[in-house]
């Protein structure tokens, strides 16, 4: 498996454009971030599963525009004039947008309305988010939606090829084979299997093998 991968996949936690990995999942929104440039009114939102890798192309995009970053949880209490100052901004997990932080989003983009740039994220369209501000919810719905599918499955076994590498650790193709299908189609599923299979492989004193990952994912809790 060649290629680059589009999300942090753990140990160096660095978000970068080096680690990108085009797939069917993500080409559309890595074309979003190449034309940032040309954004309609220079705003975007940003929509996709957990662990589809949204924070990951929010991060490629900062370092294109000099964005800085603010979770939507914590605008209520920014200092909203400052973030607007930096003229590219990323909010992060609009939907899970406090009430109480609803006035503080549309002031945000009020104030980037003349110049600036405004990379949103969220799981869900902004029908979903449960805003009562009208106001608001008229420019979250005007915004132009780039959407994240979650991993396929080939994807998938990209980022635990790039895992297990990342540890230093030959797995036998079979091994990749096996896990692709078998686990959730998430960044974070992948990170948690490579990890339960290094931990469970240094404790027997055995090493990673298709048999192993069996054995790890019978004995895992399911429902």
């Amino acid at each position: 498996m060649t290629g680059q991968l589009a999300f942090d996949l753990g140990q160096q936690g660095g978000f970068a454009r080096d680690d990108f990995f085009p797939s069917a999942s993500n080409r559309a929104a890595l074309a979003m971030v190449d034309g940032w440039q040309d954004w309609p009114a220079g705003r975007m939102l940003l929509i996709g599963p957990q662990g589809a890798g949204k924070t990951h192309l929010a991060h490629i995009w900062a370092r294109l525009s000099g964005a800085v970053f603010v979770p939507a949880a914590q605008l209520a209490s920014a200092d909203l004039p400052a973030l607007a100052s930096a003229g590219a901004v990323v909010v992060e997990d609009a939907h899970g947008l406090p009430r109480t932080a609803e006035e503080a989003l549309f002031h945000l983009h009020n104030l980037m309305s003349n110049a600036g740039h405004m990379l949103i994220t969220a799981r869900t369209p902004p029908r979903d988010w449960g805003l009562v501000l009208p106001d608001l919810f008229s420019r979250m719905q005007a915004l132009t939606i780039t959407q994240l599918a979650a991993p396929d499955e080939s994807l998938i076994a990209a980022v635990l090829v790039k895992l297990f590498a990342d540890r230093q650790i030959t797995v036998p193709p079979n091994l990749i084979a096996y896990l692709a299908p078998r686990i959730e189609r998430s960044i974070g599923a992948a990170r948690d299997i490579v990890a339960a299979l290094d931990a469970r492989a240094l404790a027997q004193g055995r090493p990673i093998t298709r048999a192993l990952a069996a054995d790890l994912l019978d004995k895992a809790p399911h429902g």
